[in-house]
């Protein structure tokens, strides 16, 4: 939302009042309280008549401050609200100083600075110790705004025809770049944009998002996160150049900065803040294989699918049921299909016995269909969101007269694991908790009356995922939960995983999941996926082979589509050839497959820290490398490999390798850095470089699935490693073992940890022969 119309003029419509002066500090139990007229005041009668403004400035955290600003304080506070620090608030004493260059509040490693004199507005964000200047609030940065504009004071008085704004401008630095604010498909630096943060069923090819994280991740070294669910509009550049501009509609505005000073550290921060990603099962991490949505399906398809994949090599780990295992015009009722699939439990119970699969996922929504068995119960007991008349919200998008689940009920939360608690008797592991985003606003009372029904729209994905991952909890343990959500706020990380919605089969949706992708990393988020060979359309061959690599490189590698199948044979009239979509599969599954015990271990460490571990931006590895700050094409997996999709059906690719040396995984030829490459790949192959000074633990050659013993029969891979690199070793349960690490001597320290025959490869791997038909060629 822009409040001005250029520099010189206020936005046709718009009153707008900035805070002017600093007229009184006053120090609280957390930080310091600032009264901030909205003109300079000089003399008494500048007291009268006009608005002020209160910024409260707290230290939250070491390396935390908060910053919120507030005009009218008797403004009702409703929910929901962010769960904040749900492992526990750090304890930080608030520093206060004064000096020559004004009063600093220091929270630890961060401290804010304002300016001495009085008609001076500037406050200053810097490290405590000096070394990092970060971003202001500097003259006319902070104000309040009013739609229609009143002519007259008077007015105000009964602000039913008027919106009411508060905004704040943080400066952007010459160079800086802005990353982030959930998965958003277009730039990856979003400097030059104008974001609504509001959650959408907009697809992969547009400005909307189905995750928007208010979160933003600055290359200068510290991060902001806007403490509001409810709409945040940003101009990040876009209002005033030189300005990142925040608004809600409302009467406060909280934000908190996190100093880094490196983007891991704002990365951890912020997970202390809003809460680190659980664990996932190393089950999840194999393939996953979809009925794909409105495809013809029934216990015999799915049989010949996993019979087919075994067939042609390839190890199922998970089978999921999209939307139609249930009925038409009943979802969602949690009801099979009995005509389709006469007894659900006994045929999931024969797929784990044949081995064909581990686990079994079906879809699921919130909204409940009104000629679904659910409707009339959940209606007649309350269970559904009410219009203010009282009736049940109802529509016919989607689903024809859906209901929504009112998850601000308790006893609705408790019916509705009750239902789900019926899937899991019938073997179902995890759940697709798809939607969520369509969250009405208007003319709805939520059971909960202390919530704020436009806050509820994008804090409604965080109760659903939470109330349904929590579910999974319960019945099969802590580490063994997984979804596969599409909505999310900030927060929702802590309920993996996600994944990218509904993008099309085509190289430019590609592109678009990479940058998806590498945003919702820098949210907070450890773990997703997205639709390989794309979701809507019929994938040409090159397209679903090329998609095969860049998914099966990412932490979770589903195959799913919309309309037609996404099993290999389908999609090349089962072309049996080593190019063909068969065997391009079954050797990126088997790639994913060896590389689980560095896949496992790097996991551990993502969720400890709140990073993500893939797709990784090249930014958190190499923050010192300006041209990794604008690397939208490739990524890395965890802290050692690096890839780069390819987009072309020629195979062409070009990459950028960081400073140091670079070691390709299929042939052990080495690059050195910094520089970009240019590369030629057949379909068994794109550039995965591992960096130097790695050491990489690889499962036996030829094993399959995901779940198996990561500390036998392994490869440990060195390349280029000197005294001191290491790599952790852990379980198939996440347990760790042990580090592996290169002494004094260069031989390898930690060997009582593998068993089996296990070897030592001390110039990168062994080369095997199942990539010697593969084609790459250095341009």
């Amino acid at each position: 939302m822009k409040f001005r119309d250029g520099m010189w003029l206020t936005a046709e419509g718009m009153r707008v009042e900035y805070a002017e002066d600093v007229y009184n500090i006053a120090q609280t139990e957390k930080g310091l309280s600032l009264l901030c007229p909205t003109r300079k005041i000089r003399s008494r009668g500048d007291t009268l008549n006009q608005s002020t403004l209160t910024i409260d400035i707290e230290a939250a955290s070491d390396g935390i401050i908060s910053i919120e600003t507030t005009h009218w304080a008797g403004a009702a506070v409703k929910g929901p609200n962010f769960d904040l620090f749900p492992d526990g608030q750090p304890k930080t004493e608030p520093q206060v100083t004064k000096g020559d260059k004004g009063t600093t509040l220091s929270a630890g490693s961060l401290s804010a600075t304002i300016h001495p004199d009085q008609h001076t507005f500037d406050i200053r964000f810097h490290s405590t110790d000096g070394s990092h200047a970060l971003t202001s609030l500097l003259g006319r940065s902070v104000g309040l705004a009013y739609n229609p504009a009143p002519s007259n004071p008077m007015q105000t008085g009964d602000m039913r025809d008027f919106k009411h704004y508060i905004f704040t401008q943080t400066t952007l630095g010459i160079g800086e770049s802005v990353h982030g604010l959930g998965e958003r498909f277009g730039a990856f630096n979003k400097v030059g944009q104008s974001i609504s943060l509001w959650n959408a069923d907009g697809g992969t090819s547009s400005d909307q998002a189905y995750k928007n994280v208010s979160f933003w991740l600055s290359s200068r070294g510290y991060g902001i996160f806007i403490d509001t669910p409810g709409r945040v509009e940003l101009e990040i550049g876009s209002e005033r150049c030189s300005r990142v501009q925040t608004s809600v509609e409302g009467q406060r505005l909280k934000w908190y900065i996190i100093y880094g000073p490196t983007p891991k550290d704002v990365l951890r921060r912020y997970s202390i803040l809003t809460g680190k990603p659980s664990t996932v099962p190393s089950w999840s991490f194999g393939l996953w294989l979809s009925t794909s949505f409105t495809t013809n399906y029934d216990e015999a398809t799915v049989n010949s699918f996993l019979e087919g994949m075994k067939k042609r090599d390839t190890q199922v780990d998970v089978f999921h049921y999209d939307c139609f295992w249930m009925k038409a015009f009943t979802w969602t009722d949690f009801v099979f299909d009995s005509e389709r699939f006469p007894d659900p439990k006994a045929q999931i119970s024969r797929l784990k016995e044949s081995g064909l699969v581990k686990k079994v996922c079906v879809w699921i929504n919130p909204y409940i269909a009104q000629h679904g068995a659910a409707f009339k119960d959940a209606a007649e007991k309350g269970y559904l969101l009410k219009r203010k008349n009282g009736d049940v919200w109802q529509w016919d998008l989607w689903q024809a007269g859906m209901g929504l689940v009112d998850f601000t009920n308790p006893d609705a939360v408790k019916w509705y694991v009750e239902c789900l608690n019926g899937l899991f008797d019938q073997g179902v592991d995890c759940i697709k908790t798809d939607f969520g985003e369509r969250i009405p606003t208007l003319d709805v009372e939520w059971f909960d009356k202390s919530v704020d029904a436009h806050k509820m729209h994008n804090y409604y994905a965080f109760i659903y995922n939470k109330i349904v991952y929590e579910a999974l909890q319960a019945r099969y343990g802590t580490s063994e939960a997984v979804l596969f959500a599409r909505s999310a706020c900030a927060g929702t990380q802590r309920f993996p995983l996600v994944w990218g919605g509904d993008c099309e089969s085509t190289p430019e949706a590609m592109a678009e999941s990479v940058r998806g992708g590498l945003g919702l990393g820098l949210s907070g988020f450890a773990f997703w996926s997205n639709d390989i060979g794309g979701f809507e359309g019929y994938p040409a061959p090159w397209i679903y082979k090329r998609w095969v690599a860049f998914g099966l490189l990412c932490s979770h590698s589903r195959l799913h589509g919309s309309s037609s199948y996404r099993v290999p044979w389908t999609i090349d009239d089962d072309d049996s050839s080593e190019e063909g979509c068969s065997r391009v599969l079954a050797k990126w599954t088997s790639l994913k497959t060896r590389l689980m015990p560095y896949f496992y271990a790097q996991a551990q460490t993502a969720v400890r820290n709140g990073w993500p571990l893939s797709l990784r931006a090249m930014c958190l590895e190499f923050p010192d490398d300006q041209t990794a700050w604008f690397l939208d094409r490739q990524f890395m997996v965890g802290d050692s490999l690096l890839a780069a999709p390819v987009f072309e059906e020629s195979g062409a690719v070009e990459f950028y390798l960081p400073k140091g040396k670079w070691t390709s995984y299929f042939t052990n030829q080495v690059r050195e850095g910094p520089g970009w490459f240019k590369e030629q790949h057949g379909f068994g192959s794109l550039p995965l470089y591992v960096r130097e000074n790695t050491v990489l633990v690889l499962g036996k050659v030829g094993v399959k699935g995901a779940v198996y013993d990561y500390a036998k029969d392994v490869e440990v891979c060195l390349y280029q490693a000197k005294e001191g690199a290491s790599a952790e070793l852990v379980d198939n349960a996440g347990k760790l073992l042990g580090t592996l690490k290169v002494g004094a001597n260069g031989e390898l320290e930690g060997k009582e940890l593998l068993t089996g025959e296990w070897r030592v490869s001390s110039d990168g791997r062994e080369v095997d022969g199942s990539y010697e038909k593969t084609h790459i060629e250095w341009l």
